[in-house]
């Protein structure tokens, strides 16, 4: 059995930073690529970046490019976002996804409003 559980999301001005954080736990054999989503209300999901592995190859949705940034901490099974100059089309349910064990898991998903 397996879990992801998100972090960090919240209310922001426009122009605002937050750090969203996604940590897995369990019988963790092989943790492979982990990613970010987002679904604003009528609305599909969409991939915001996601990180291999090893961090060698990231990537970003072209709305996201220089404002957002992808990590992960292996030692701790934990996947970041860092969120910068966030803009009300940012807002959305921000959901985690990894490779766990060669199985797709999902977060239960963490809402983040930016607003005035």
């Amino acid at each position: 059995q397996v879990q992801l559980v998100e972090s960090g999301g919240g209310l922001v001005q426009p122009g605002g930073s937050l750090r969203l954080s996604c940590t897995a736990s369990g019988s963790i054999f092989t943790l492979g690529i982990m990613g970010w989503y987002r679904q604003a209300p009528g609305k599909q999901r969409e991939l915001v970046a996601d990180i291999t592995s090893g961090g060698g190859r990231l990537s970003y949705v072209d709305s996201v490019k220089g404002r957002f940034t992808i990590s992960r901490d292996n030692y701790k099974n934990t996947v970041y976002l860092q969120m910068n100059s966030l803009k009300p089309e940012d807002t959305a349910v921000y959901y985690c996804n990894a490779r766990i064990n060669g199985v797709s898991n999902w977060g239960q998903g963490t809402q983040v409003t930016v607003s005035s």
